[in-house]
C-alpha cells in the first residue's frame, strides 16, 4: 500500500507499466514506438519522475501491452483510505473506483467527467471490450465514430469498444458519469 501522495501514485503506476511491459518481453522503445508516446516520456512514467501520466498515454499503454487501463492504476481504495488521484486528459477525467473479476472477464467501474469543448478519442481496448455508460447530468455523444450515440441525464448505452472511440460533452455543460469497462481476459 502506497502513502496517498501524488508522488506515490505515479511511481505506483511506474512500476505496474514496468512489470507488465517485462512480463511481456516488450523493450521501452517497443513500446514507446507502438504506443506512440515518446521514449522520455515512457522512461519517466516507469521510473516515477514523470508525474502524473494523462489519461491518452495511460490508454496507448494499456492498449499495446493488451490489459485493461486498470491494470496499470493503484488499486481502488479501500473504507477509510485516502481517495485515488484522478488521471485527467484533454476532455475527460476519470477515477478508478472498484474492479471486479470473474473466471474470465476483468471489470473497471470508473467516475467520469467530461469537459466541454473538447473530444477524446480512446485506441481500441482488447478484443471483446465493451463499454457502459450511465449519465448523471450533462449530455454526451460516445462510440465509434460513425456510430455515436447521444446520452443525457438519466441515459445509459452501451458499445463495442474493441475499436477506436470517442467521448465528448454536446453543449457547454459538463458530463458526469459513470463508466463500466467489461474486458475478456485474453488466455
Amino acid at each position: 500500500m502506497g502513502d496517498g501522495t501524488t508522488a506515490d501514485f505515479a511511481a505506483q503506476i511506474g512500476a505496474r507499466v514496468r512489470r507488465l511491459r517485462r512480463e511481456r518481453d516488450v523493450s521501452l522503445s517497443a513500446l514507446a514506438r507502438d504506443a506512440g508516446v515518446g521514449k522520455a516520456t515512457l522512461s519517466g512514467l516507469e521510473d516515477g519522475s514523470r508525474g502524473n501520466p494523462t489519461i491518452e498515454t495511460l490508454y496507448a499503454i494499456a492498449g499495446r501491452l493488451g490489459v485493461p487501463i486498470g491494470a496499470l492504476l493503484p488499486d481502488p481504495q479501500q473504507q477509510g483510505d485516502k481517495p485515488l488521484e484522478t488521471i485527467h486528459g484533454t476532455a475527460v477525467s476519470a477515477s478508478l473506483l472498484e474492479t471486479f473479476s470473474d473466471a474470465d472477464t476483468d471489470t473497471e467501474l470508473f467516475r467520469l467527467h467530461i469537459r466541454p469543448g473538447y473530444q477524446q478519442l480512446s485506441p481500441a481496448h482488447p478484443p471483446g471490450t465493451v463499454e457502459y455508460l450511465t449519465v448523471f447530468a450533462g449530455t454526451s455523444e460516445v462510440g465509434p465514430p460513425g456510430a455515436l450515440l447521444t446520452i443525457g441525464p438519466g441515459e445509459h448505452a452501451s458499445w463495442k469498444a474493441d475499436v477506436p472511440h470517442t467521448y465528448r460533452a454536446i453543449g457547454d455543460e459538463a458530463v458526469s458519469a459513470s463508466l463500466l469497462i467489461r474486458t475478456p481476459r485474453i488466455r
